[in-house]
């Protein structure tokens, strides 16, 4: 199973800007009780969706000028990627279905 690439400021441009795929990144905080209650679901979307759609997680304690460059205020955020420039934004905790159907569109 394809587990979500770590992103950081070293791979961000390579992995997920230039991606020929669509590329969700998960930005997330250790701390963070809803990132890790929506972190199963975003690996089960990576898993499924292996091939269309490439899936990252990146640490916004760890990597705080990429969270403030996409206006990342509140965690989890999640940005779908798309030709290296943001289509969709989820933010806060979602099921899964109502993530799929907002990124669905992008894939």
């Amino acid at each position: 199973m394809p587990e979500p690439v770590v992103l950081n400021a070293f791979n961000f441009e390579s992995t997920v800007l230039k991606s020929t795929t669509p590329f969700l990144v998960d930005f997330w905080a250790a701390w963070c009780g809803p990132c890790r209650a929506v972190a199963p679901i975003v690996d089960e979307i990576a898993a499924e969706k292996a091939g269309s759609l490439a899936v990252g997680k990146l640490n916004v304690d760890d990597q705080p000028e990429i969270a403030q460059r996409y206006n990342v205020m509140s965690i989890p955020t999640l940005i779908l990627f798309k030709d290296g420039e943001p289509a969709a934004v989820s933010i806060g905790a979602s099921s899964k279905e109502e993530l799929l159907k907002r990124f669905e569109a992008f894939l």
